[in-house]
């Protein structure tokens, strides 16, 4: 599921789809309420690839810009929801869990190291959370460790 959707499609969704079809369009809630996971995207290029672009239009269901009230609340993810999404759900859809999603033993080290902490920053913070330095299978691809131990000391 491409969260962004949602935000994307909120101009045009209700006349198109009509009140009963769009109870039932981007209903996250709904879905994780009944147990089930969402493996998050951005269907790159139609729109952005920042998966915190979609992080931010999941749990808080507003565009990227503007001070839209937000669409359809009720099926908002949590921060937690919307992370594991873009991460261990994503790794658990695609058959890679025991390799990917998380980081533990035996997984490989991929991971980011991000500018803020996507669960205690301020909501509309998360859509400009930034990578200060990657990692792929445990070594820095891109950015620095120093760079990211200075930031996060700051």
């Amino acid at each position: 599921m491409q969260p962004t959707h949602c935000t994307s499609d909120m101009r045009w969704a209700p006349e198109r789809l009509g009140p009963e079809r769009l109870e039932g369009a981007y209903a996250w809630r709904s879905l994780l309420d009944t147990g089930a996971i969402i493996a998050g995207g951005s269907d790159f290029p139609v729109e952005d690839p920042n998966p915190f672009h979609g992080i931010y239009a999941a749990i808080t269901r507003r565009p990227l810009a503007g001070g839209d009230p937000g669409w359809q609340p009720h099926q908002r993810m949590t921060r937690e929801e919307a992370m594991r999404a873009f991460t261990v759900w994503n790794a658990y859809a695609s058959g890679q869990e025991a390799e990917l999603g998380s980081l533990e033993p035996g997984k490989r080290a991929d991971l980011v190291v991000l500018d803020d902490d996507p669960f205690t920053c301020p909501e509309d913070r998360v859509k400009e959370i930034a990578p200060v330095a990657t990692l792929v299978g445990g070594e820095v691809a891109s950015g620095t460790l120093a760079e990211s131990r200075a930031q996060t000391n700051a």
